[in-house]
């Protein structure tokens, strides 16, 4: 999908990228999509992303919370690979997390988006790394053009919105 790039009219924003330590060489993928498709679609005056490292995914959501109650960030991006790790609970722990984003989200009407993934299978061979690492990519790069439509939606809401 080509995304035009979103019209400069106000400040960067300040986006909190935050990620899981678990499987970090994959997981930074997700990192570096986002960014790479921030500066594409805020050409020139790209958004200031502050990466926040988290030994999982299930510390992810309150971290979350106390940034969107901080005042500080105008989105947040949750990334990480929640993987069977031999005990079945990865489907467990994918669901809190996602469904404690969406509730930080809710709460406290800062936008949160998931780069959090929960494959079917992963096997720790090189076929399955380099797979995974190319899909965070891709994961990361549309939660960047998911990040811009809905922090302009949210901008263009607040112009129109009765005083």
């Amino acid at each position: 999908m080509n995304q035009p790039t979103v019209s400069q009219t106000s400040a960067p924003p300040r986006i909190a990228f935050v990620q899981a330590g678990w499987h970090a060489d994959i997981v930074r993928q997700g990192h570096a999509g986002f960014v790479a498709e921030c500066a594409r679609l805020w050409p020139g005056a790209p958004p200031q992303v502050a990466v926040h490292q988290l030994p999982g995914a299930f510390e992810i959501p309150l971290l979350a919370q106390r940034l969107a109650r901080s005042g500080t960030v105008d989105a947040i991006v949750a990334c990480a690979l929640v993987v069977d790790g031999g005990i079945y609970r990865h489907e467990f722990v994918a669901s809190a997390v996602i469904d404690a984003l969406m509730r930080v989200q809710l709460d406290e009407g800062v936008p949160v988006f998931s780069a959090v993934l929960t494959p079917k299978d992963f096997h720790e061979h090189e076929t399955h790394r380099a797979f995974f690492s190319q899909h965070f990519v891709a994961k990361g790069a549309e939660a960047a053009r998911a990040c811009a439509q809905t922090l302009a939606a949210h901008a263009a809401l607040a112009r129109h919105a009765p005083e």
